[in-house]
């Protein structure tokens, strides 16, 4: 082995590790949960007025929050519909 072959095998090992390491930092993110994030006391507001502190101890049930999307999608076929005149 000539000293360009050695050259291009130890920077394309150092390449390769430094390339995963960024796609591993950058999946670990992108797929990180939002348990700490919601903390941070963002306010939900339902529909029907109620404003919660958005904790899980008082936030909106899971029935709550289906029945909300639900208005939402019911709300923007409506829209769909008066706008397209269907």
């Amino acid at each position: 082995m000539n000293a360009n072959q050695l050259m291009n095998m130890v920077l394309r090992i150092v390449m390769r590790k430094t390339i995963s390491k960024g796609i591993d930092a950058g999946v670990k993110r992108a797929t990180r949960s939002t348990r700490g994030r919601s903390q941070g006391g963002s306010r939900v507001t339902l529909e029907n007025g109620d404003d919660t502190g958005g904790t899980p101890e008082n936030g909106p049930t899971k029935a709550q929050i289906r029945q909300q999307r639900q208005a939402r999608r019911a709300a923007r076929q409506a829209q769909q519909v008066a706008k397209n005149g269907k």
